[in-house]
């Protein structure tokens, strides 16, 4: 048995494995979770992040408008499944030119000591990482863009890595960017970012097609007693479009960049309607993993068809048995 390192969540959502499923990740039955119109102005609800939170749950929601511009909400469950969306974006406190908005979208959020850390992708001349933070999810106070554009799924992990915080992120350009690799960067302050390291790329040929376009991080790294535990999505480019799965690595505790073993089969990819239907058709896009101590178990949050928002369940050893039964060969 392996072990999450973290604190024991005893309300994670959760339901059992179906029987003869052979994925190691699992559709929550009564999905989506959350629609396309949850608040009144709300073209779609997706890619989105959330955080156990003063008993139950807070989260960051991407919400496109009914005019389609992107911009992130604050919202509040009870258990993690029903959601109570603000109808209004998030406001941020800063520096002026930095708050100026050009669009927000696809947050990440995480808790690191006394306050929980946003980042999402920021319009400033053309994507990068935004970053601020807030106590009570009302008031949040925005930062120095985390690097130059262009760059997007920026994610913050949960804790410091010998003493500076730490990010993975995906360099990209100014359109749908058609390459995409991940990379690792630290910084003893939240404002300068360096000593970047290359962690993974795309896989040519057909040893993992479904993920030969690019790849870029999703939730925040699960800290396990083996290494860093990253779900990823990876794209392939076929006639019909990209196609969006999910996919799982495991990466050194000390040394993030150094990746120790990786999945060549994707663990979730579109296959129901709600998944395969929508703005953007097969897209299964992950942003957020809770994570129970005690049991393993795990609650990926995922945007679907870039439409709505689904629930998706796995546990630490099946993410580590599948790794260990299909792996990627260096």
């Amino acid at each position: 048995m392996s072990k999450i390192i973290g604190e024991q969540l005893s309300n994670i959502p959760w339901q059992e494995k179906p029987a003869n499923t052979n994925s190691p990740v699992w559709r929550y039955s009564a999905n989506p979770i959350i629609n396309r119109d949850a608040i009144p102005n709300s073209n779609s609800v997706f890619n989105s992040a959330v955080v156990p939170f003063e008993g139950g749950f807070a989260g960051v929601f991407r919400c496109d408008s009914k005019s389609v511009s992107m911009d992130i909400f604050a919202g509040f469950s009870d258990d993690g499944v029903n959601w109570k969306i603000n109808h209004e974006p998030i406001v941020f406190e800063g520096d002026e030119e930095i708050i100026k908005r050009e669009y927000r979208y696809d947050p990440r959020v995480i808790k690191i000591e006394d306050r929980y850390y946003i980042t999402w992708c920021n319009g400033y001349h053309g994507p990068t990482i935004g970053i601020a933070y807030t106590f009570d999810f009302k008031t949040f106070h925005q930062l120095e863009n985390a690097f130059l554009p262009y760059n997007r799924n920026g994610v913050l992990f949960p804790r410091k890595i010998n003493d500076h915080y730490a990010m993975v992120s995906r360099p990209s350009d100014t359109g749908h960017t058609p390459f995409g690799d991940i990379f690792y960067s630290v910084s003893p302050d939240l404002t300068f970012w360096g000593k970047h390291r290359y962690v993974m790329g795309t896989v040519d040929g057909d040893t993992s097609a479904w993920q030969s376009k690019k790849i870029g991080p999703g939730p925040v790294p699960i800290e396990t007693d083996k290494g860093w535990l990253l779900i990823y999505h990876g794209v392939i480019n076929t006639c019909n479009g990209f196609v969006y799965r999910m996919g799982v690595a495991l990466l050194d505790i000390n040394e993030p960049w150094k990746v120790i073993a990786r999945s060549r089969n994707y663990i979730m990819g579109p296959e129901t309607l709600y998944e395969c239907v929508g703005d953007v058709p097969n897209v299964t896009f992950p942003c957020a993993a809770l994570t129970d101590a005690e049991t393993g178990r795990i609650a990926i949050y995922y945007g679907c068809a870039d439409t709505v928002t689904g629930l998706a369940f796995t546990t630490v050893d099946e993410l580590l048995e599948y790794m260990e039964k299909f792996p990627l060969e260096a």
